[in-house]
């Protein structure tokens, strides 16, 4: 079982590399990715220790991260109103 997901591992990997090397994306992608990222974990670490929302505390893990990565600042407020709502 292992060795299969090795090997499905190695297999999206070297298609990864394919593409990327295809269509000349070049490595900028990666600085706004990484710019992504950091503003993501910035806005959650703000949000956390400021104390906004003192009874929330937001984990910085990569499921919330890669929410606010995605949908910015209001990512933010909806992981904070589903933590309040949700899980009181």
């Amino acid at each position: 079982m292992k060795l299969m997901m090795l090997g499905v591992l190695c297999v999206s990997l070297l298609l990864l590399i394919y593409i990327i090397l295809k269509k000349r994306l070049g490595m900028g992608w990666v600085t706004v990715f990484g710019a992504h990222l950091a503003l993501a974990a910035v806005g959650l670490y703000v949000v956390n220790f400021t104390g906004l929302a003192a009874e929330a505390y937001i984990p910085l893990n990569p499921m919330t991260i890669g929410t606010v990565m995605v949908l910015g600042l209001p990512g933010v407020a909806l992981l904070l109103g589903l933590k309040i709502t949700l899980l009181g």
